[in-house]
């Protein structure tokens, strides 16, 4: 990158962090961009992000078959989100976690160095930031500026991309650090990693964030020798067991350095399932007719799609003595929200120089608020208001979700009476319909 565009860059982004609070359309409605300073001690923040994981795929969200004992554990010490939503797929959903912006703006796998990321603006109210895993906001390239320590993060290691072709390059920083094709490898070796970091790299004086993101379970799956072949749900079933007690070592050492009390953790996965027979049959190295992916239980389809199966996620949020134990909230949350209620929690500010699309959800999280303060959500070709859900006409993101049988007519669904979407009622409510449109068109087209 030329020293104008990157000085221009930094301009950019002092500017937006000096200026005045400016409006920006949040939620279906405006509100100040910039965040209250922390009022309360600051939390570590351990961000644990799957890939591909169905909605339905722990014990504590409906499996009957995979054991999850960690997981089903978190959920009893923390909240249980069920109207939580990321995005269609990896990139989009990657961009739009780290900027609280809407994949339109913040642009998936081509995010540009302009953007803003959460990491940028924590670390400079004093934390260290680390970054393990799937980044997928680069196109999959070593573009410098566009790497993890351009982007906010004092430390990485991981792959740019996915694991589409069997295998992954690694870089620690900028630096290529080795490949691999043992995909059943992954899940350990990320999560050694983590727990590395946690022991030897960070300073125990400040507050950390940890960003966790697993390369499984996207496509080519594997599992260790110790898992594989050893669950009821066959090798994504061993997937997801091995991931759950990879993720309790992650959590036990939290407890060994005395990190948990202070450590807010947010489990959450990046979009549906791949559950399309028509896409998994032809993936090289699975035989005919065999699917090995994860589960949206309730909901309709999966990755790809605009329907809840594509979008809505399990989220499970811990922070011991703030967050109540065992509770379980149907309130409209994403991570888009993420931005905002980290600069609530950790006390930066928002930047005020473009759209922010996330909310605040600091009063959801810690039990003052039932509803949240989200009321709506955007899922580019659909749109959700309260319980009602507008689908167009078109609305497949991505060929492989399409649903066949479906015919191409715009669609309107309660989805408080009717989850799995089943019950068309466009002709019943146009007026809802007109309303939901004409929100979509102004969320889409939302100005600074």
């Amino acid at each position: 990158m030329k020293r104008t565009e990157m000085n221009r860059r930094n301009f950019i982004k002092n500017l937006g962090l000096g200026l005045a609070a400016l409006p920006a359309l949040k939620a279906g409605r405006l509100l100040a961009a910039d965040a209250p300073a922390a009022k309360a001690p600051r939390p570590n923040i351990l961000i644990i992000f799957t890939d591909d994981q169905g909605y339905a795929d722990l014990g504590c969200y409906g499996n009957k078959k995979n054991k999850t004992p960690r997981m089903d554990k978190l959920a009893s010490e923390g909240a249980k989100f069920t109207s939580f939503y990321a995005q269609h797929v990896c990139g989009p959903s990657r961009s739009a976690l780290l900027t609280g912006r809407y994949p339109i703006r913040s642009k998936g796998w081509s995010m540009p160095a302009s953007e803003v990321t959460f990491a940028e603006l924590i670390k400079g109210v004093g934390y260290q930031t680390a970054c393990i895993g799937k980044w997928d906001v680069s196109n999959r390239k070593p573009i410098i500026e566009r790497m993890p320590n351009a982007q906010g993060f004092d430390y990485y290691f991981g792959t740019l991309g996915a694991n589409d072709g069997g295998g992954v390059k690694f870089h620690e920083n900028n630096d290529p650090a080795g490949a691999t094709r043992d995909m059943g490898s992954l899940i350990r070796t990320y999560t050694d990693k983590a727990i590395d970091y946690l022991k030897n790299k960070r300073d125990p004086k400040k507050p950390f964030v940890l960003y966790v993101a697993h390369t499984m379970m996207h496509t080519i799956i594997d599992a260790s020798p110790k898992f594989r072949g050893k669950s009821a749900g066959d090798l994504y079933g061993d997937v997801v067991e091995e991931f759950d007690h990879e993720t309790g070592r992650l959590l036990d050492t939290l407890d060994e350095l005395k990190l948990s009390e202070d450590t807010l953790v947010i489990y959450t996965t990046d979009n549906g399932p791949w559950n399309q027979p028509a896409y998994t049959d032809r993936k090289k190295g699975h035989p005919k007719g065999s699917i090995f992916w994860g589960e949206s239980g309730p909901l309709r389809n999966g990755k790809g799609s605009s329907y809840e199966g594509g979008l809505r996620a399990p989220c499970i949020i811990r922070w011991p003595g703030k967050v109540a134990r065992g509770s379980v909230s149907d309130a409209i949350f994403a991570t888009i929200d993420f931005m905002p209620t980290f600069a609530s929690l950790a006390g930066y500010k928002v930047p005020a120089d473009r759209v922010i699309d996330g909310v605040d959800q600091t009063d959801l999280l810690l039990g003052k608020s039932r509803k949240g303060a989200r009321d709506n959500f955007f899922y580019q070709t659909a749109m959700r208001k309260g319980k009602w859900k507008y689908l167009k006409a078109k609305h497949c993101m991505y060929g492989y979700a399409r649903d066949r049988k479906r015919k191409q007519v715009e669609e309107l669904y309660d989805l408080e009476a009717d989850l799995g979407e089943t019950k068309n009622l466009a002709s019943k409510y146009p007026e809802k319909v007109a309303e939901l449109k004409k929100l979509m068109e102004q969320v889409r087209n939302a100005k600074i």
